[in-house]
């Protein structure tokens, strides 16, 4: 487990933007199964991390159409509650960073950490507001 002074300052990245910081199992199923559109981010220490998925989370939001509700588990850490989400993300194997976008309960967007690492915050941008304008 990562040592929270580690952690906070990247979990900050997100819920200072309006994420919801689920923590434990309980707050993931109930999360994930609301009704529209749900963005949830598996939150990470890495370097694609920090570089891509965080700022590239950040600047999907910017366009027109956006998720309903915002919300993020971080690996290494909240570990029951990652543990939890990612039985949601089947049939994806488990990787952080990665961002999943569900409707009314169902995934129907993965983005798993080999899109996300090598590619730019704009790619992942890019890649999620297209998610959106199909989904939310």
């Amino acid at each position: 487990m990562y040592p929270t002074d580690l952690v906070m300052p990247m979990k900050a990245e997100l819920t200072d933007k309006g994420f919801q910081d689920l923590t434990t199992p309980a707050q993931v199923e109930e999360a994930l199964k609301q009704s529209g559109t749900t963005l949830l981010v598996i939150n990470s220490v890495c370097g694609c991390a920090a570089g891509a998925a965080r700022p590239g989370v950040v600047y999907s939001l910017t366009g027109e159409k956006k998720p309903d509700h915002l919300t993020t588990v971080f690996a290494g850490f909240d570990t029951e509650a990652v543990v939890e989400a990612r039985k949601h993300l089947a049939p994806f194997p488990p990787s952080s960073p990665c961002v999943a976008l569900f409707k009314d309960g169902e995934l129907v967007h993965m983005l798993e950490r080999h899109h996300i690492e090598g590619n730019p915050a704009g790619a992942i941008a890019a890649n999620l507001q297209a998610a959106y304008d199909e989904y939310c």
